[in-house]
């Protein structure tokens, strides 16, 4: 008996001590700062210093996919255009215009359409992941959840940062943030990123080398901070991003039916396309928001303006291979009929959130 009291005592104590190590983490899931254990919702984050692994190697924001718990993202059409799923609930539709039932909030605001949802993540201090239907804060389009991004904010300490890397295929990523305090009450901060991998897909239809998979993305964030009271501030914050890259890449019967075990249709390096340009993707985004606060009798209002837009066009060949069985040739394998596809966006969005809490 003495034995087990010591025991329980003991595992009683290290569960105590082990709690007291555990580091706080505040998330804004219901629009306020809060401690996790605190908010009555299923709340997933990842925090900034994980970043580096995820996307050191070029990746972009399908990179988040399978870090947390239910959570899946997909596209279609590249680098932009992304899909998202939580707990298995998404639309699978892949046209531009298409609404999801996962929001995307990019520091406070609801980016909507899919091709600035697809905007770079850089200079991060940490993603909330919030399952289950969010509509009450967060309006439409959030019955399966949020995802929501936030930037690492100016302060008036100096800091930064450059990280660098590189890898096969002409892979660099390259990213650096800077701030500090720029005047009395006022801090800045400028975070970059140049992602690229050369083209390493060679079209063996047309003779081409080295035409297709690879990408230039570049991407800028300024931000400027005013506090010049303790009950108020205002946050500027403006970001560009430019891809010049390659659409999704289809190949054409590379299983056999009853298996899923790639056949020797599939060659890594090489594909067979007749239309489609090899698969161009130029996407063009830019934005910027207001944000304001303003603290009084333990309250506080929030005024969030928000103006973002983004253009482009892909195009192409999305029967994966060439010709087709009515045609005097074709392959791999059986193509039924050829076809190409180009999508285009445009999309400008404006949004204004006034909140009290």
């Amino acid at each position: 008996m003495k034995r087990l009291l010591a025991g329980v005592l003991a595992t009683c104590i290290g569960s105590l001590a082990y709690a007291e190590t555990l580091e706080e983490v505040v998330v804004t899931a219901q629009k306020r700062e809060q401690n996790i254990r605190d908010v009555p919702i299923s709340v997933a984050t990842i925090g900034g210093s994980e970043f580096s692994a995820l996307f050191n190697g070029g990746a972009d924001v399908r990179g988040l996919s399978t870090r947390v718990p239910g959570l899946y993202i997909e596209s279609s059409n590249g680098r932009v255009a992304p899909r998202f799923y939580i707990r298995g609930l998404g639309n699978i539709d892949f046209d531009l215009a298409a609404s999801q039932p996962v929001s995307v909030i990019m520091d406070e605001v609801v980016m909507e359409n899919v091709i600035l949802k697809s905007f770079p993540i850089f200079d991060i201090d940490r993603v909330e992941v919030s399952r289950g239907p969010q509509g009450s804060l967060f309006g439409r389009n959030t019955t399966a959840g949020i995802v929501k991004l936030v930037s690492r904010k100016p302060t008036m300490e100096k800091s930064g940062y450059v990280e660098a890397s590189a890898g096969s295929l002409g892979t660099a990523n390259i990213e650096a943030a800077f701030g500090g305090k720029i005047a009395d009450g006022a801090a800045a901060r400028l975070s970059v990123l140049y992602q690229n991998r050369n083209d390493w897909i060679n079209n063996a239809f047309t003779g081409d080398e080295e035409v297709m998979g690879g990408f230039q993305e570049g991407a800028a964030r300024l931000q400027v901070l005013f506090e010049p009271s303790d009950n108020f501030s205002a946050l500027l914050s403006m970001h560009m991003r430019s891809l010049d890259g390659t659409a999704s890449v289809f190949r054409a019967n590379v299983f056999d039916t009853g298996g899923n075990a790639l056949n020797a249709n599939y060659d890594r390096d090489v594909i067979f396309f007749d239309e489609g340009d090899n698969n161009p993707q130029e996407y063009d985004s830019s934005g910027a928001t207001f944000q304001f606060d303003y603290v009084f009798n333990d309250m506080t209002v929030t005024s969030v303006t928000s103006f973002q837009q983004g253009d482009g066009r892909s195009l192409g060949d999305i029967d994966g291979g060439y010709g087709a069985v009515f045609l005097p040739e074709s392959g791999p394998g059986f193509i039924p009929f050829n076809s190409q596809t180009q999508d285009a966006a445009d999309v400008e969005q404006f949004t204004q959130e006034f909140r009290l809490s």
